[in-house]
């Protein structure tokens, strides 16, 4: 009954912030829009059905691409990051674990706003390769679909480093001394002990960076300067300037939905592929 009664605070604290929440925009993304904006609690299906027009699912194909390719990339980039991170020293690897989460003490905005300092016309970038006479005029770099890939990497890739090294940093050494007492290679102590056992931190980062990478605006609003539109953008411009919170609300649910079902396939592969594949 104590532990009952100490756990209370952070129910309640689920249900006004995140049950809540997520409720009504559920509510609302069932209810009608008046002629004057105003909402109209009846129950209909119109704004899912508006979700299903060409240029929305084009959108949401456009979300998922981007959060997939930023995703995959992090996992690329940030896997051997994080193995080195774990093999160095202990000095080393204090240092090397601040560099990575330095950024994240700068506020998101600010880092972003960084980028397109760099990646302008007028940039450091463009400034220093015209300087080397490598290029004659400035290079378009911001404002595309790269721009905006870019910057989804940069501002994810601690979430998908710090899970994989938090895991590789607590494997048994003596796994991987018995494998090579067996005569096992590298690749083979990578592919068949050290690779497998830090799956529970491949799949965090893998859901920690799509995540965010697939509801994000702010990255596609700066560094995409609107030519690059998002589920994060749509929804943003549904509350803010269309003042249709019913549409925003049934986007919103959409998004959500997709969330769920990349954590839930990748809870089932944890559970389940990773022990048939080793």
């Amino acid at each position: 009954m104590r532990k009952q009664w100490l756990s209370a605070p952070y129910g309640l604290w689920a249900i006004v912030f995140s049950i809540a929440p997520i409720a009504i925009i559920a509510i609302y993304s069932f209810c009608s829009r008046s002629p004057y904006g105003n909402i109209i609690y009846e129950f209909t299906l119109e704004n899912y059905q508006k979700f299903l027009q060409p240029i929305y699912l084009r959108v949401l194909w456009r979300s998922i691409i981007l959060a997939v390719q930023s995703t995959l990339i992090c996992f690329i980039l940030g896997y051997p990051i994080a193995m080195m991170i774990a093999g160095s020293g202990s000095k080393q690897k204090n240092i090397m674990v601040m560099l990575f989460v330095l950024p994240l003490w700068t506020n998101f905005l600010l880092r972003t706003y960084a980028w397109m300092v760099l990646l302008r016309d007028q940039g450091v970038i463009n400034q220093v390769l015209m300087a080397l006479k490598i290029i004659d005029g400035p290079l378009k770099l911001l404002y595309n679909h790269n721009a905006v890939l870019l910057g989804m990497v940069y501002n994810f890739l601690p979430f998908m480093v710090l899970p994989i090294y938090s895991v590789l940093s607590k494997i048994d050494s003596s796994f991987i001394e018995a494998a090579e007492d067996l005569g096992a290679t590298n690749f083979q102590v990578f592919a068949r002990v050290i690779f497998p056992l830090s799956l529970p931190g491949v799949i965090s980062g893998l859901i920690m960076v799509f995540m965010p990478a697939v509801s994000t605006f702010v990255i596609s609003d700066l560094l995409g300067g609107g030519q690059t539109v998002l589920l994060g953008n749509l929804i943003q411009n549904q509350f803010l300037v269309a003042r249709n919170w019913q549409f925003g609300s049934a986007i919103s649910m959409m998004m959500i939905t997709l969330i769920l079902i990349t954590m839930g396939l990748t809870a089932k592969y944890q559970r389940e592929g990773g022990r048939q594949l080793w």
